[in-house]
């Protein structure tokens, strides 16, 4: 895989993280605004379910009965210095394929915008989408918490396709 320059990472970082910042952002200010306190809404058979929720912890709530300030040294505090790791690798790292490149610049995007959240509503993130079949559901989540997992996934399926090519 080729490594990208420093102007062609900023080509692609800048979109990817721009964008999942905007609609993130934008689908909470929606949240807030049109869930908090209000019903419940279920779409195509109940396997999307919208419902506002804060959550104070990590994945699926992990840490959320952890006491306040250790909550905010981990999760904001630890949180943002990796995140600003990341964004500095993003842009120096010597191991950075284009794949990679696109793939942790959504993890930093979701990761950041969660961020925003925990600085300015009290150490919470909004989530509000649930996703499943009967019983068998997700975690509520957000589209922050889509676009890292989307990163993740890009960063396995990556690594697979290039093990496989190298075949």
């Amino acid at each position: 895989m080729n490594k990208p320059m420093l102007k062609t990472r900023l080509k692609y970082i800048a979109p990817i993280v721009l964008v999942g910042i905007f609609l993130d952002q934008l689908t909470k200010v929606w949240a807030v605004s049109a869930l908090k306190g209000g019903p419940r809404y279920s779409f195509l058979a109940d396997t999307l379910r919208i419902a506002y929720a804060e959550n104070i912890g990590a994945f699926l709530g992990l840490g959320n009965n952890l006491p306040p300030q250790l909550r905010f040294w981990i999760f904001t505090a630890l949180v943002g210095l990796f995140l600003m790791g990341l964004l500095v690798y993003l842009f120096i790292g010597k191991d950075v394929d284009t794949i990679s490149l696109v793939a942790l610049s959504l993890v930093f995007a979701g990761g950041f915008s969660n961020f925003i959240d925990r600085a300015m509503n009290e150490g919470a993130v909004v989530d509000f989408l649930n996703v499943g079949f009967g019983g068998l559901r997700t975690g509520i989540f957000n589209v922050a918490d889509m676009y890292i997992m989307a990163g993740a996934a890009l960063i396995i399926a990556g690594h697979w396709f290039v093990s496989k090519k190298s075949n």
